[in-house]
């Protein structure tokens, strides 16, 4: 997009990276890359998926409690909350990155350090958002800067899969946030600014079942139902902008034991995506009422039994959007530039941020350094040289937010 940034957000952000106390942070932080490094290595060793964040929480909130942070706890959801205190008097602002992983418990963690490249599940995805926190935090301290606003880490559970963003939610349910950094992705030049929303649903089909051979035509079937159902959604034409996406990923009936049955039940599950809440919205209507409609299409088939259907909704992460002309994208774009790249402007996305958008809170998720791949898969690895550079980036968005008391002011002033 043809993007010209505000003269008030520029001159705060160039007058602010002028300031030497704030050169002597992202110097420290380039020092100090192989410690974070060392974190994160530390942090990925402790296994943390879903909904068994404990272990790894306990060790973060440890690292909050060494670094001096006020008010270290570990909130009721599980969540691990450390402050740094301004002088009170500009925009509370939130940095996180979420603490779960993608990959069970028994996954084996054995990192694999080859020409600068770690290779270790979860060594990415989020465990370097969670040290980005950590390094910004030393850096804060390393170069003496008070802030007007304080400044909450957090380290939150329940992001990934059947999470659905959850610790957000119910963090920002419970504290008063005025700007949210999320840190989660690699990528030092994206500016992800809007909301991906998505649900996702298992339904399933009911009918009497019977042998394959002797209830032939006296019963209905409802795995035809949910093939029914399945080649519906499968026809389905959705916009490209707002782009919006479906997926039927998994279908079961039967056993082998029973491969001579006409089952009893069928159950399919799906997921659907909208950078548009409407188009979201419209899906979901759509999608349901071909669920009804292959029901009773099935039942007319055979005129005997009604085939019955229910439904489990596993996921319901909202869409939203932001100007993006907020001072909070406006900054990231101006550091970004300063650091030497070239901001590129994401298409939504399902982050954290999607959490504090639909509470109506300033918000962006930023990469957290080095071009970490295959995350969520096995071969996960992330690039140490220059690292660091997303720590940079997330240093200094937090001062333009919550504005560098004396000497610069919040960009949201």
């Amino acid at each position: 997009m043809d993007y010209v940034v505000s003269p008030k957000v520029k001159e705060i952000v160039d007058k602010m990276v002028s300031l030497d106390a704030v050169k002597k942070g992202l110097e420290f932080i380039k020092e100090d890359n192989d410690q974070t490094v060392q974190n994160q290595l530390d942090l990925a060793m402790i296994p943390s998926p879903t909904f068994h964040e404990q272990e790894k929480a306990k060790a973060f909130m440890k690292y909050f409690e060494d670094l001096g942070l006020s008010d270290v706890h570990m909130d009721r959801f599980g969540n691990v909350v450390g402050t740094r205190k301004g002088k009170g008097k500009g925009p509370t602002v939130l940095m996180e990155g979420h603490m779960d992983t993608v990959f069970p418990m028994d996954t084996k963690l054995e990192p694999k350090i080859e020409n600068g490249v770690i290779h270790l599940p979860g060594i990415g995805d989020d465990t370097r958002g969670m040290v980005v926190c950590l390094t910004v935090a030393r850096a804060l301290d390393a170069a003496g800067i008070e802030t007007d606003g304080d400044i909450v880490f957090v380290g939150t559970v329940e992001e990934e899969g059947m999470g659905s963003l959850g610790g957000m939610k119910k963090f920002l349910s419970e504290n008063k946030i005025d700007a949210s950094i999320s840190v989660d992705g690699p990528s030092p030049i994206g500016i992800t600014y809007e909301a991906t929303g998505f649900k996702t649903y298992e339904a399933t089909f009911y009918g009497i079942g019977g042998h394959a051979y002797g209830a032939f035509g006296k019963v209905a079937n409802p795995l035809h139902a949910a093939a029914r159902a399945v080649a519906k959604i499968a026809d389905f034409q959705v916009p490209e902008d707002p782009r919006t996406t479906f997926c039927v990923s998994n279908f079961h009936a039967g056993s082998d034991a029973s491969i001579h049955a006409i089952v009893p039940s069928a159950t399919i599950k799906f997921n659907f995506r909208s950078n548009s809440a409407e188009e979201l919205e419209k899906l979901n209507t759509r999608i349901m009422n071909a669920l009804q409609e292959a029901a009773d299409e099935e039942t007319a088939r055979w005129g005997k039994d009604t085939i019955t259907w229910d439904y489990k909704q596993y996921c319901d992460v909202p869409a939203a959007s932001q100007d993006p002309h907020t001072p909070i994208v406006e900054a990231l774009y101006t550091i970004i530039k300063h650091l030497g790249y070239e901001p590129k402007f994401e298409q939504g996305g399902s982050t954290n941020c999607n959490m504090a958008l639909d509470a109506g809170i300033p918000a962006v998720c930023l990469g957290s350094g080095g071009p970490s791949t295959d995350a969520h898969m096995l071969s996960e690895f992330f690039v140490i040289d220059k690292a660091y550079e997303g720590a940079q980036q997330a240093f200094l968005l937090a001062l333009a937010l919550a504005g560098v008391s004396g000497s610069s002011p919040s960009v949201m002033e």
